[in-house]
């Protein structure tokens, strides 16, 4: 199912990424973790999903997450604060070919320590491209956070390059596979990031964590 939000949810969105958004730092290795300090959320994606975009456009500011032109380039998890009241991480891009395997299985041990161990992340939000829907890599990484008990959501991006009817059959979809998954959270987003559709409804679900 799609999210409905009241006049003051939405209200409490914009103000909570109203405020000053800002980088903290970068993580390539599990020792390096700052500490976990009140609601932290996460975000997921193949790569070229359009995770900068979308963090840039739900903190208003273009250029707080940078877009790698190489795909799959960014191996780190980036943190930022956002508006001294909640910290996002950005997660690597996964499903990328272009990597030994010895780097996949190190990206990887990462990804799963910090998804075990972290007290404070209370959502991961997995993105979607509404164009090519749920693939492998997004099934594998569905299967990390079930098996990290960590809650899940999906957002599909890009929705301005689909119809409204190819959409709506997407959407279906989407809903239909995640029941299968224990902790997905069953409301689904659908945003673009270069229209700025569904981003005030995000921002909403993300000021209902604090």
């Amino acid at each position: 199912m799609t999210a409905e939000f009241t006049t003051g949810q939405i209200d409490a969105g914009r103000r909570l990424f109203g405020g000053p958004s800002r980088f903290i730092m970068g993580v390539a290795a599990l020792p390096q973790l700052p500490p976990s300090e009140g609601v932290e959320i996460a975000f997921a994606g193949r790569s070229n999903v359009g995770k900068s975009s979308l963090i840039n456009a739900l903190t208003g500011m273009r250029d707080l997450a940078r877009a790698s032109n190489t795909p799959g380039r960014t191996r780190e998890l980036n943190f930022f604060n956002v508006n001294e009241q909640m910290t996002l991480v950005d997660m690597p891009g996964y499903g990328y070919a272009k990597a030994s395997k010895a780097d996949v299985a190190k990206w990887q041990a990462v990804l799963k320590g910090y998804l075990r161990g972290r007290p404070g992340l209370t959502r991961a939000f997995v993105l979607i491209d509404s164009r090519h829907g749920i693939l492998k890599a997004d099934e594998e990484m569905f299967e990390l956070l079930d098996e990290s008990a960590v809650t899940y959501q999906l957002v599909l991006t890009k929705i301005d390059k689909i119809k409204p009817a190819e959409l709506e059959k997407m959407l279906e979809k989407v809903e239909a596979a995640i029941k299968k998954h224990p902790a997905a959270f069953p409301v689904v987003h659908a945003t673009s990031s270069e229209k700025a559709t569904g981003i005030p409804e995000l921002r909403a679900e993300i000021a209902g964590l604090l």
